[in-house]
């Protein structure tokens, strides 16, 4: 056992010091990136925010919305390859910005074969909760050996060895967050984790260094987490919670009180694992919770409040575009983040 002695920080434990901008509006903004990836050489030019690849938000209906501004949608690892094939025939320009989620086993894979080869979406996504383990490197591995002109993102991990591994095995992303999700419990359930802030700088430092990028997936809860996120080194943010509740996301409104809502779980959860296997295996236990979101209407308004924020945020520091907003950002420790005497 040892301890590391160095203190390490989570969105709500810093602020972003303003400094002088020549900036006039937020219209002056650029918040595309463009990114050539390590694997592929490929090039892909939008807005580097990615839907969730959850049942509730990694979804078709959100991928057509996100599509209009040039951000991307994870869609959920359980969706027919018919179904898939039926979308991208309907949908074809829609499906380029659609990342196709797998799980790791024998069967995922021959799934992902199936799926690949009805639809033309240049993303993978292999997605588990634990990417330290061999079985998944090898699965990157061998992922990128079936398809080599494909984008693949992998994850979670929340520290620079394992980044460095997961990209030298073939990812040209690599997916940081373990814990800090909205509906997550893993570390309730198991004492694991790392704050995110400090995950994704590391993170990011050590994928920069092998020409690989990083997503950061989890722990956003406002527009301004997602700009600390970018501010702190992430070439692409991940959104679950922030994306649930809407009316592109799955499930029926809920009334109750006078209040409507919509149900929102984690994957790795009791209601997942019920839905989609049927039980939850005994060997492990549940690290989601299921919930009831505030019914929040169109994710439009959602998508337009995010980028307003990231524009608002650039201005504040006299980031021309989204890519400057780290070389322009001092962080600065904070106790607390906002005034909450009337709420929030």
């Amino acid at each position: 056992m040892r301890i590391e002695q160095n203190y390490k920080l989570d969105f709500k434990d810093v602020l972003i010091r303003p400094k002088r901008s020549t900036l006039s509006s937020r219209a002056e903004v650029n918040l595309i990136r463009e990114y050539k990836f390590k694997h592929t050489a490929k090039t892909w030019r939008g807005i580097p925010i990615i839907a969730a690849n959850m049942d509730h938000t990694g979804t078709f209906a959100i991928a057509k919305v996100l599509s209009r501004h040039q951000l991307l949608t994870a869609i959920h690892k359980f969706i027919d390859p018919n179904v898939w094939q039926q979308f991208s025939s309907e949908h074809p320009q829609v499906i380029v910005s659609c990342f196709i989620s797998s799980g790791i086993s024998d069967d995922d894979f021959k799934n992902l074969q199936i799926i690949m080869k009805k639809v033309t979406s240049e993303f993978i996504c292999l997605d588990v909760a634990n990417g330290y383990t061999q079985h998944f490197v090898d699965f990157v591995r061998r992922v990128r050996a079936a398809f080599p002109e494909k984008i693949i993102m992998a994850g979670n991990v929340v520290t620079g060895e394992m980044v460095e591994e997961l990209i030298i095995s073939g990812a040209d992303i690599v997916k940081i967050g373990i814990g800090p999700g909205s509906v997550c419990t893993t570390r309730n359930k198991t004492g694991v984790g790392y704050p995110q802030l400090s995950a994704i700088i590391e993170c990011a430092d050590a994928a920069h260094g092998l020409k690989g990028l990083v997503c950061a997936d989890g722990g956003c809860a406002d527009p301004g987490d997602v700009a600390k996120a970018f501010a702190a080194g992430a070439d692409f943010v991940m959104l679950g919670g922030m994306f649930a509740g809407h009316d592109e996301t799955e499930g029926e409104i809920i009334e109750k009180n006078g209040k409507r809502y919509k149900q929102f779980y984690g994957m790795s959860s009791a209601a997942a694992m019920m839905k989609y296997h049927g039980k939850v295996a005994d060997y492990r236990a549940s690290e989601g919770k299921s919930i009831l979101i505030p019914y929040k209407g169109p994710v439009e308004d959602t998508v337009l409040d995010i980028l307003g924020g990231l524009r608002s945020t650039c201005t504040y520091v006299g980031a021309q575009s989204l890519k400057e907003l780290s070389k322009r950002t001092t962080f600065v420790m904070a106790s607390q983040q906002v005034n909450d005497v009337h709420g929030k």
